[in-house]
C-alpha cells in the first residue's frame, strides 16, 4: 500500500472519530439557550375552529378549505378534513354537521 493511501485512511479515521466526539460533547452540553423556541403550528381542527368562529355561520368544507389557504397559507386535504370534523361531530366536540359536508360550531 502506498504511503498516501495509508495517510488518507488514518486521516479519515481521525475525522470520523473527532466528529463522533464532537456530537457526544454537544449532547452532554444540552440545548443551547440562544435558540428561539419554535412557534407551535395550528392543527387542522384549530384552523377550522378559527375560520368558523370568524364566519359566525355554517360553512361548506370547500369554503373552509379556501379560507384556510387564504388566511393561514395552508392547503387542507378535503377527505382528511371531513373525516376529522365528522369524528368531532360524533364525539359532540365543538362541531355540528348542518348539511352535507357543511359544518358549524356547537352552541352558535
Amino acid at each position: 500500500m502506498e504511503k498516501e493511501g495509508v495517510r488518507d485512511i488514518i486521516l479519515d479515521t481521525m475525522v470520523v472519530s473527532l466528529e463522533a466526539q464532537l456530537r457526544a460533547l454537544k449532547r452532554l452540553r444540552g440545548p443551547i439557550e440562544e435558540e428561539e423556541p419554535r412557534e407551535k403550528s395550528m392543527s387542522q381542527i384549530e384552523i377550522v375552529f378559527n375560520i368558523l368562529s370568524v364566519a359566525g355561520k355554517p360553512l361548506h368544507v370547500s369554503q373552509i378549505i379556501a379560507e384556510a389557504g387564504k388566511s393561514f397559507g395552508v392547503k387542507l386535504d378535503r377527505e382528511s378534513l371531513v373525516s376529522a370534523l365528522s369524528k368531532k361531530v360524533m364525539k359532540e366536540d365543538r362541531f355540528l354537521r348542518t348539511g352535507k359536508n357543511t359544518f358549524a360550531l356547537k352552541g352558535r
